[in-house]
């Protein structure tokens, strides 16, 4: 099996993880408040991961890195945004429902992929990418 694919698997499992334990910890609190929470816990994780791996050193290579430092600050406010409108979303709605639209953010990837980064999408991908918008749409409005 492929590493990426492993990963990606992981990937999915833990954020199926974030909608449950999110569900629950938002209770009767704001869910801005509870996102900041969240990131700042993610935060001290991470870096406690990076110096687990000992690659501290490697933070000035980013950081001197003009255009990567652009764009990972775009991704920051990007997956900032994300959160916020998605633990607004689980607030407020059902998981069940509320998941399923959430992951259209894989169309909207795919499609973006092909626009922006030139990636080739095959007939199969195509099909695959329109039966992940049905699926979502068919599972949240049901």
């Amino acid at each position: 099996m492929n590493t990426w694919l492993i990963y990606a698997l992981l990937s999915a499992v833990f954020a199926a993880l974030v909608a449950i334990f999110g569900k629950v910890g938002l209770s009767g609190l704001d869910a801005n408040t509870a996102t900041a929470i969240r990131a700042i816990v993610m935060a001290v994780f991470l870096v406690g991961v990076v110096l687990w791996q000992g690659k501290i050193d490697v933070v000035s290579e980013i950081l001197s890195n003009k255009k990567a430092m652009v764009f990972i600050v775009f991704s920051g406010i990007a997956g900032a945004l994300s959160w916020l409108f998605y633990f607004m979303a689980i607030k407020y709605g059902p998981v069940s429902k509320v998941a399923p639209i959430d992951k259209l953010s894989v169309v909207f990837a795919v499609i973006l992929s092909a626009l922006v980064l030139g990636e080739k999408l095959s007939l199969m991908g195509i099909l695959g990418v329109v039966a992940i918008a049905g699926g979502s749409l068919l599972v949240a409005l049901s």
